[in-house]
This record gives structure tokens, sequence and C-alpha cells, in this order.
């Protein structure tokens, strides 16, 4: 394990790295944790987002200009957590969840091939009975849109199942 990230204080909730990476490729929606900006801020958001287990990468995207795109220029290190399955056990005061979060560089796309690339990854997920509209829409949006890929360079699972 790399030592730039601490071990999990209990161990035996550790999700196994093949159902973190699960996590990462069904999850609905996650959240991107950027570094502190001029305001001395985290800033925290919900964004979708694709997971291609073949490059061990996320991806998404977000307009030309804004908050995100700001932060993201000053500081590539991220961290993205999904959170899957919770149910609240009343009685005992917990509840049974999973969630994995993972730790990487962002990358901007400098070409149109690799926003394509990203946002077919992102209508393949979303809209897999669409692909052809998908296209039609996406070279349509693609002066619009900045596109990113989050490279994993470490990912933690943890569950109470």
């Amino acid at each position: 394990m790399d030592n730039t990230f601490h071990p999990m204080r209990k161990q035996e909730r550790a999700l196994a790295d093949a159902r973190a990476m699960e996590l990462l490729r069904t999850g609905e929606y996650g959240y991107l944790s950027l570094g502190t900006g001029v305001n001395g801020y985290a800033y925290g958001i919900p964004i979708s987002f694709a997971y291609d287990s073949n490059e061990n990468a996320l991806y998404f995207h977000c307009a030309t200009e804004g908050q995100k795109l700001e932060h993201l220029r000053r500081n590539a290190h991220v961290s993205f957590c999904v959170v899957g399955k919770t149910e609240v056990l009343p009685e005992k005061f917990s509840t049974k969840y999973e969630s994995a979060i993972a730790f990487g560089r962002v990358e901007i796309a400098s070409t149109d091939d690799e926003k394509r690339r990203a946002l077919r990854l992102l209508v393949e997920k979303y809209s897999p009975q669409y692909t052809v509209p998908g296209e039609a829409y996406m070279e349509k949006s693609l002066e619009r849109v900045v596109a990113f890929k989050i490279v994993v360079e470490h990912i933690s699972g943890k569950g109470r199942i």
C-alpha cells in the first residue's frame, strides 16, 4: 500500500479492491472533492461520471467556466467518493453501507478526440439505448464542455454489510 494514504482504522470493514471498483463502475453519481480554493474552503460536489476499468480512470465533464474548473486548474489532486447500498438500522443506532473512495490526479482533455471518449463513456453509462442520438448531441456540445479524466492512484472501499 502507498504510504501516502492512511490505513483503514477498521480493517474488518475493508472491501476488496474488486468490489470498490465495481462500486465505481455501477454508482449512479459520486462526490468529487477538490482542494481548498482562494476563499480557504474545500469544495465538494456531486457529479455524474463513468469509470473505465481498462484504464482505471474516471471521466466527467463540466462547462467551460466555473468554480469546479478553477479548482481543478489550481490543484489536480482530487478524491472521488461513491456510496452504494445503504440501510439505516435504527434499533442498532447504525447503518449498513458500502462505499469506495478513489484518489487521483485530474487530466483535462486536450483534444476533441479525448473529449469524445469521455462523453461517449457517459452516454454509454447513462443512455445506452440512445447512443446514436447521443453521438449527435455530443458533437453539438463539444465546444461547450470541458472533459476530464481522473487517473486513479489509490482506491479504498469500506462497508458494513
